[in-house]
């Protein structure tokens, strides 16, 4: 496939014909201080995420890439291979260089990962793994403020975006509150099922951390043993004070990040 991308260098553009199976507009500033390997890396970055170059494009080779872009070899060599190190592009030999996927990025607020992957417009799935009632353990209980072995629903689930695995999730919901039927589940977020259900979720407890990989995991996530993770556990309260959900997460630190806004006190 080819398409025509505009590229602006030193204040003028310029048409190409490139593989790149999207239309890019480059702006690279050569009098900004900002290193041009950088620019070009935060521009095919935005356009990844932005989803103007989609899984499965091709961005073609270092040397047709400086040659677009009228930079050197080392300069798109080092702009490519911060990308590959996030995860986002690969180099296939004998194809070049080809967009794999766009790492999530997750605002800390009190929203499900279905409902931000959907935003995000990152085709969610989930596969559910198991949903069934259980004596709830002692971690559980306290999370929830029940007691130790009342039943709840226990539900794991797989949750893919563009088909790969992004998470593997595990809830807790106390018995009598909420059917987590698995086919809804399969077809939306569990807080969506809680709304559609008439429990208005108001605010959430949450710690984030991060370990290695287990073999279990690491299989379900299509990761190696001892790759990175990333981990969450949340206690969600409805407008009455009511701990309605307790979770405990994990998430492909390649595929996945938190992000924090922060403000300053005064």
């Amino acid at each position: 496939m080819t398409s025509t991308s505009v590229i602006r260098t030193g204040g003028y553009a310029r048409q190409v014909t490139s593989t790149a199976a999207a239309r890019l507009d480059l702006a690279l500033d050569r009098t900004s201080p900002v290193p041009l390997y950088y620019q070009l890396a935060r521009q095919l970055e935005a356009a990844i995420e932005e989803g103007t170059l989609t899984p499965g494009s091709l961005l073609g080779n270092e040397i047709e890439l400086a040659g677009r872009l009228g930079l050197s070899r080392p300069t798109v060599r080092q702009a490519i291979q911060s990308l590959v190190d996030k995860g986002l592009l690969v180099r296939r030999r004998g194809v070049g260089t080809q967009v794999v996927h766009s790492q999530v990025k997750r605002p800390m607020e009190l929203t499900s990962l279905y409902d931000d992957l959907q935003t995000a417009g990152q085709n969610p799935a989930t596969r559910v793994l198991t949903a069934e009632v259980r004596p709830a353990p002692a971690e559980v209980a306290a999370a929830l403020g029940i007691a130790e072995g009342a039943a709840v629903h226990h539900v794991e689930r797989l949750r893919l975006a563009h088909g790969e695995p992004v998470a593997y999730l595990t809830n807790h919901i106390p018995e009598g509150l909420l059917d987590p039927d698995p086919e809804k589940l399969e077809a939306t977020g569990l807080y969506r099922m809680m709304r559609g259900a008439g429990i208005t979720l108001h605010s959430a407890r949450q710690s984030v951390g991060a370990r290695s990989a287990g073999a279990e995991e690491a299989a379900r996530l299509g990761e190696p043993e001892g790759a990175a993770l990333l981990t969450m556990r949340r206690t969600a309260y409805d407008d009455t004070g009511r701990a309605v959900e307790y979770g405990t997460h994990v998430y492909r630190a390649s595929r996945y990040s938190f992000e924090f806004q922060l403000l300053v006190r005064n």
